[in-house]
């Protein structure tokens, strides 16, 4: 049950945006590598890519999303400062994880990587749909083509599920209730 909108809005930018998107890769990413002409009809190319794009697109914004609500959501509260005088940090995620020597590097490794790699993922997102829609006619008959498209895409989800990680660390750590 949630109890607070801190709750809600970590919950729907870890749980449902960030899952939304790490737990669609594999799909696009088994549409992409089965996406060759000598295994669909011409047909079927047709359909594969019209999928893949419905569904990069869908991706792309979902990593947008999930990096946005975190950044101008969530991550105010993990870094409110505490007013002088408190001596219980719980309320206060970054300056608790800093108080306490074997948690502080959830923050000065995890909360860094949140703040700044995480924004690889939708940026890379972006860049694997734009070339599904630019180059789609053209994947199923060139490997190197959807290789490229493959690694920026396994980038793009590397430094999410990275971030995801780290965010379920940081949560469990110094939650922001």
């Amino acid at each position: 049950m949630i109890h607070s909108a801190r709750e809600f809005w970590t919950v729907f930018h870890g749980m449902v945006l960030g899952s939304l998107f790490l737990l669609s890769f594999s799909g696009v990413m088994v549409g992409l590598y089965s996406l060759r002409s000598d295994l669909l009809t011409p047909r079927g190319v047709i359909q594969r890519i019209r999928l893949l794009k419905i569904g990069t697109v869908a991706m792309a914004i979902t990593s947008w999303l999930t990096v946005i609500t975190g950044t101008y959501i969530v991550y105010p509260w993990y870094r409110a400062k505490p007013p002088e005088g408190v001596s219980n940090l719980l309320d206060y995620p970054r300056s608790y994880l800093l108080s306490v020597p074997n948690l502080a590097i959830f923050h000065t490794l995890g909360m860094e990587w949140k703040e700044h790699v995480a924004w690889f993922s939708p940026i890379l997102a972006t860049v694997v749909a734009y070339m599904i829609w630019r180059f789609g006619d053209q994947i199923a008959d060139h490997l190197t083509l959807r290789n490229a498209i493959a690694v920026f895409f396994i980038t793009s989800f590397s430094a999410a599920a990275i971030a995801g990680l780290f965010g379920a660390f940081i949560a469990k750590a110094a939650p922001i209730l």
